[in-house]
C-alpha cells in the first residue's frame, strides 16, 4: 500500500483547523487504497493552533506535527514538512480551505497515470481585492520576462508530488526559498488542475501587500540575474549619453555658441551619480543575499514535534 502524507503549514489557524480536518478526513475516506496521514507544521502561531493540532493528534493517530520556536514563514514550514515526510506521495495544501481537498482523488489518479506532479492552477481571483489581484497578475508577466524559469500564471503551492520530485526539491539548498520557482526549476511531468478561488473558511489572510511584495522580490532575485546586468546597461547608456552630449557641446562651441557651464555640470553630475548609485544599490541587494546564505543559519528551529 502506497503512503500519502498531507503537509499543512499553519500560522494562527486555530479557528479554521477543525473545519479543515473534518473536510479533509472525509475526502481521505475515499482514498482507502492509500495509507494516509497529516503533517501539520505550526509556524510559531500566537493563538491556540498548536493546542488544536495536539487535540487532533489525540483523536487521530494519523496526525503528526512540528512546531517552530517562532514564526519563520510559510516557505520554511513547507521545507520542514518536506524534510520530515517519508511518504511515497506528498501533498501540500493550506489550512484555510482555499485549497480544496476534494481535488486530491483526481490528483492522485493523475500520478497513477504516469505524471510526477499534480498541481492546482487558480483560474480566478474571487474574494481578493482588486489591487492585490492586479499586482499578482503583473508579477507573473514581469517575472517571466526576467527569470530563468517559467512560472505558470495562477500556479499554487497546492500539489501532490512523487517521492523523486520531493527529493529533487530538497536538493535545492538555498536559504531564501521561492518554492514556485523551485517547482518550475526541477521540472518533471506535471498535470495542472483548474481550481476556482475559494474564500477562507474562517480567520483572516496572513498575506499583506507588503509580504507579497517581499515574496515577489525573493522570487525575482533567486531566479534572475537581470538586475545585476542593469548597472552595465545604465553605465553604457550614461557613457554613450556623455559622449553624445560632449560632441554636441563641441559642435556648438565651433559654431560660436555654448551652453551654460552650470547646466552642463549639473546634467553630467546627475547622470553619472545616478548611474553609480544605482549600480551600487543593485550590487548591494545581491551581496546582502550572499551574506545571508554564507551564514548558514537554520531555516527553522523546532520547539516540539510528534512524528
Amino acid at each position: 500500500m502506497k503512503t500519502l502524507q498531507l503537509i499543512v503549514p499553519c500560522f494562527n489557524e486555530a479557528e479554521v483547523l477543525p473545519l479543515f480536518y473534518d473536510e479533509t478526513a472525509k475526502v481521505l475516506t475515499e482514498l482507502w487504497q492509500y495509507d494516509c496521514g497529516f503533517l501539520f507544521v505550526d509556524d510559531g502561531s500566537a493563538d491556540d493552533t498548536l493546542r488544536v493540532i495536539k487535540a487532533l493528534a489525540q483523536r487521530d493517530e494519523r496526525v503528526k506535527y512540528l512546531s517552530f520556536s517562532r514564526n519563520f514563514g510559510k516557505e520554511s514550514a513547507m521545507l520542514a514538512g518536506l524534510r520530515a515526510s517519508t511518504a511515497d506521495y506528498v501533498a501540500i495544501l493550506d489550512a484555510d480551505l482555499q485549497h480544496s481537498p476534494a481535488l486530491l482523488p483526481q490528483m492522485l489518479s493523475a500520478l497513477e497515470d504516469g505524471y510526477d506532479v499534480a498541481a492546482a492552477k487558480r483560474v480566478d481571483r474571487k474574494g481578493e481585492g482588486r489591487l492585490k489581484s492586479r499586482l499578482s497578475d503583473r508579477f507573473y508577466a514581469v517575472a517571466n520576462r526576467m527569470m530563468t524559469v517559467e512560472l505558470d500564471a495562477g500556479a499554487q503551492d497546492f500539489r501532490v508530488m512523487k517521492r523523486a520530485v520531493v527529493d529533487a526539491v530538497l536538493s535545492m539548498t538555498e536559504h531564501r526559498r521561492f518554492s514556485k520557482g523551485i517547482f518550475s526549476f526541477v521540472g518533471f511531468k506535471t498535470k495542472w488542475f483548474p481550481h476556482e478561488n475559494r474564500s477562507r473558511a474562517a480567520g483572516k489572510t496572513k498575506w499583506s501587500i507588503k509580504k507579497l511584495w517581499r515574496y515577489a522580490m525573493d522570487g525575482i532575485l533567486a531566479f534572475s540575474d537581470l538586475p545585476l546586468k542593469l548597472p552595465l546597461w545604465f553605465g553604457s547608456f550614461a557613457f554613450c549619453g556623455g559622449l553624445i552630449y560632449g560632441l554636441v557641446m563641441l559642435i556648438l562651441l565651433l559654431c560660436g555658441r555654448a551652453a551654460g557651464a552650470v547646466h552642463t555640470v549639473v546634467c553630467v553630475l546627475l547622470l553619472c551619480t545616478g548611474a553609480v548609485l544605482l549600480s551600487v544599490g543593485v550590487l548591494g541587494v545581491y551581496l546582502a543575499r550572499v551574506y545571508g546564505e554564507v551564514k548558514h543559519r537554520p531555516d527553522y528551529i523546532i520547539r516540539e514535534q510528534k512524528l
